[in-house]
């Protein structure tokens, strides 16, 4: 073995492990760079700390600095967390690793964020462990976390907490009242205003509003309390109970949010005054934990209407009810688990069974039998009720289409059309093509709308209601006299038919005030040349008085409650009708009311008039009176002036505006002239007479008020029945006018299809002959002409007299295929195919083809 060999050889390994060792250390601190991560290492027995080049790049120290003292190097830690990095060394055990967060002073004095592993690490040899420590730079980790967590916590808009955050101190609040036996109040609060906001001036202009609110809130809260943005327009704020949340306090809250709420709020161009309600539930009264509590201040705010209400187990029960009735609702509808009654509308002149209103009805499994009045709007509020009023129309087309198979008597079915559907931009065409599908006749079918219908978008409503009223489906205007409609815009809509509400609907007991409204709808109606139906009759008098004052139908119960198809089928098959009893009709006799608190005068008068063919009808007091008008069709009143109670002229003035249509008198021996002067220039009153009376006399007056009222009657009908032929005639000539402009629109588009038709032809490279079905040679194109150089024109000419008979045999043939034949001594190809639209036979086309000398001997 030579020395200098093996010398050089140790020296050659040695170079090539300090290369490795040097790249390996490059290598290393380039992850560090890339990583912006470093090591440190402190040396125990000189406390001082030796930085890897990552290291110094985190914290900027020089690249040639050698170690320094572990005192200084502790000073690039924040003030701030520098007691906690030590506390966590001085804990630490040998061979446990832990980790820590805390911030770094750079030399350009910025700050970073760093996670710091560190491990007490046993060295086989040396007696203590040795620290060592890699640092990490979570900054932008840390950045983004915070911008989560605040967006996790703070509400966008109005930076305000969320339900999250709101939460987390509420369940942090429940623990510290159980320990400490404090009540810890949670108010919730909605203002409907924003939403509004929202849907009328745009996102921008809502979360304006949102943001003006969130600035009272906080100015109304302590700053012990949360005040929580939820979305929208709802709102909750939880009181600290540190400082005080029993009932008084969050009543005093809510008392002040609401008044701050009441001052007007500037929403761009706009100022709002906007109202909230606020629903409060207390720990541990009403809930057991924070979850809860806040769902209890919610369903206390939704008890309705504004103000304040505090939780009850009531509006709990109403609240979990509402969430499964929800559910159950969307199941219902998935398994076709409604079904359709009908309610009867009746013709007051007749009393025949003339329509019905389709009413939905949905008995569930969970609850029984639903109110529509419970279920409908939770269907509006979960975006239900546009596919559920689908189906409804189509499930009334449908029994309509097998009713009118059945034979049975006409009736139309009136479906109520909710005003999110009509909002549909394409609603009439799907009501359309129900109809189509289902074969349903128009005419049997209408559609009811409320009159907020008014209130939206009033364009595309009139367009709507125009399309659907042209093909014959009748429009009625619901629950008139509920809302707020425009008189102007009314007379714009296609309306058929004007269904007066039940509050609308008096009998005799009402106030005058009250019935000349009912009265002035009615003539309104009238004005309008549209029918009146008036919903929600129940009684004998308040039929009557409808039937007085000019109503021409009535649905009810003093007649039927809705019901299910097949009951309302047999109505039908056995023409049930209002009682003969209950209306008007013509051979009725002529019926006088005489009132007078003395018996000895209504016998006398009752004398009087025996043998002149009334029917007599007798009360001794106003209230009496009443009663009789309700009962019976009166013509004529014969009251005395001086009763108990109510004076004549009271009662004429309330009979007046009940019964406008009856002559009224007043025979009277006291001396009130002014009174009755009153009463006759007002109309109360037609006639004053005097007793002591004569006989004859009074017989004529009475004789002549009945002539009147016939008269009067006669009037009416004969205005009714004009007013009937009108609606009718103008309901044909919109029908009318609708299928003439179709027609001018198919006339149109089929000139046009024609000219289009003829100019291809015209221009076809191949010779084109058209014979109509008469055989007549309607058309010759500009190939065919130029063949025909010689011939006469031939349009107009009988085709079997100026075609060749080749020609002629394909003509007749016209089976599409090609056949041999001359023009102008030269071969060629024919061929003829039907004309016909929609299945109508219009003619034939020839088409003739020459064929080029090359190809006559192939053809040959």
């Amino acid at each position: 073995m030579h020395p200098t060999l093996t010398t050089e050889s140790l020296l050659s390994e040695l170079a090539a492990a300090h290369r490795v060792s040097a790249r390996h250390a490059h290598m290393l601190a380039s992850n560090e760079l890339l990583c912006r991560s470093g090591s440190i290492e402190v040396i125990g027995a000189r406390a001082e700390i030796r930085l890897s080049a990552g290291a110094r790049a985190l914290i900027q120290a020089g690249a040639g600095e050698g170690p320094g003292a572990l005192r200084a190097a502790l000073r690039a830690v924040h003030a701030d967390d520098r007691g906690r990095v030590i506390a966590q060394w001085r804990r630490a055990q040998p061979g446990k690793p832990f980790e820590l967060r805390h911030r770094l002073l750079r030399a350009d004095g910025s700050v970073l964020r760093v996670l710091q592993r560190g491990l007490m690490e046993i060295v086989d040899g040396e007696a203590c462990p040795k620290p060592v420590a890699i640092l990490q730079d979570i900054t932008e980790q840390s950045a983004a976390q915070d911008r989560i967590e605040r967006l996790v916590n703070y509400h966008p808009v109005t930076g305000l907490a969320t339900r999250t955050l709101l939460l987390e101190r509420a369940a942090g609040a429940v623990e510290r009242a159980q320990r400490e036996n404090r009540p810890v109040a949670m108010l919730f609060l909605r203002v409907a205003e924003v939403d509004r906001v929202h849907d009328a001036l745009g996102l921008n202009a809502g979360d304006a509003l949102a943001a003006t609110l969130a600035e009272r809130l906080l100015d109304d809260c302590r700053g012990e309390d949360t005040a929580a943005h939820l979305g929208s327009g709802e709102f909750a704020i939880l009181l600290d109970p540190c400082a005080g949340a029993d009932e008084s306090q969050a009543l005093n809250t809510a008392t002040k949010l609401l008044a701050t709420l009441a001052a007007p709020a500037a929403v761009g161009q706009a100022e709002l005054i906007t109202e909230g309600q606020v629903g409060i539930a207390m720990f541990p009264s009403d809930s057991s934990d924070a979850a809860e509590l806040l769902a209890h201040a919610h369903a206390a705010c939704g008890r309705g209407g504004a103000g304040i209400s505090f939780f009850t187990r009531e509006a709990g029960v109403s609240a979990a009810r509402r969430i499964r009735l929800e559910t159950a609702l969307r199941r219902a509808f998935e398994r076709n688990g409604f079904e359709l009654h009908y309610q009867p509308q009746v013709d007051l002149r007749s009393g025949a069974v003339i329509g019905a209103e389709a009413l939905l009805r949905w008995r569930c499994d969970e609850f029984g039998a639903v109110s529509p009045a419970e279920f409908v709007p939770i269907a509006e509020e979960i975006g239900l009720i546009v596919p559920l009023g689908e189906w409804v129309f189509r499930s009334a087309c449908l029994q309509s289409v097998a009713w009118q198979r059945a034979g049975l008597p006409s009736v139309r079915i009136g479906v109520n059309l909710s005003p999110r559907q009509l909002e549909e931009a394409d609603i009439s065409q799907r009501l359309q093509a129900i109809l189509l599908d289902t074969g349903a006749d128009p005419n049997r079918l209408g559609v009811e709308v409320t009159e907020s219908v008014l209130m939206r978008d009033f364009d595309h409503a009139r367009r709507t209601l125009q399309e659907l009223s042209a093909i014959g489906v009748e429009i009625a205007l619901d629950d008139f006299g509920t809302g707020y409609s425009n008189l102007g815009a009314l007379g714009a809509l296609p309306f058929d038919v004007l269904k007066i509400d039940r509050s609308l609907v008096h009998d005799v007991t009402a106030a005058p005030e009250d019935v000349s409204i009912t009265r002035a709808v009615l003539m309104l109606a009238q004005g309008l040349k549209l029918k009146v139906l008036a919903e929600g009759v129940e009684t004998e008098g308040q039929l009557n008085l409808l039937i007085a004052n000019g109503c021409e139908l009535m649905q009810g119960y003093i007649f039927s409650k809705p019901l299910p198809a097949a009951v309302f089928e047999q109505m039908l098959r056995d023409g049930a009708r209002l009682p003969e009893q209950l209306l008007h009709r013509a051979g009725r006799p002529r019926t006088l009311l005489l009132v007078d608190d003395e018996d000895g005068v209504l016998a006398s008068l009752r004398r009087m008039l025996r043998g002149a063919g009334y029917h007599i009808v007798t009360a001794r007091h106003a209230e009496e009176a009443l009663a009789r008008l309700a009962e019976s069709d009166i013509d004529v009143i014969v009251s005395d002036q001086g009763m108990p109670g109510m004076s004549g002229v009271e009662l004429m003035h309330r009979v007046s505006a009940l019964y406008p249509d009856t002559v009224r008198m007043i025979l009277s021996g006291y001396g009130e002239l002014q009174a009755i002067t009153d009463a006759l220039n007002d109309g109360a009153i037609h006639k004053f007479l005097t007793k002591p009376w004569d006989d004859e006399r009074l017989r004529e007056h009475i004789a002549d008020a009945f002539r009147r009222k016939e008269l009067a009657d006669e009037n009416r009908r004969l205005t009714h029945e004009v007013r009937g032929a009108n609606r009718e005639l103008a309901r044909a000539n919109q029908h009318q006018a609708l299928m003439l402009a179709q027609q001018r629109e198919q006339l149109s588009l089929e000139e046009v299809r024609a000219l289009n038709a003829q100019d291809l032809l015209e221009h076809l490279p191949t010779a084109i002959l058209g014979v109509d079905a008469q055989g007549t040679i309607a058309f010759v194109n500009r190939q065919a002409r130029a063949l025909m150089r010689g011939a006469p024109s031939l349009v107009g000419c009988d085709a079997a007299a100026v075609l060749p008979a080749d020609w002629l045999r394909a003509l007749r043939r016209a089976d599409g295929r090609h056949h041999r034949g001359l023009v102008d001594g030269r071969p060629c190809l024919l061929s003829c195919g039907p004309m016909s639209d929609r299945g109508k036979q219009r003619g034939h086309l020839l088409s003739v083809i020459p064929v080029p000398d090359a190809c006559q001997e192939v053809l040959a």
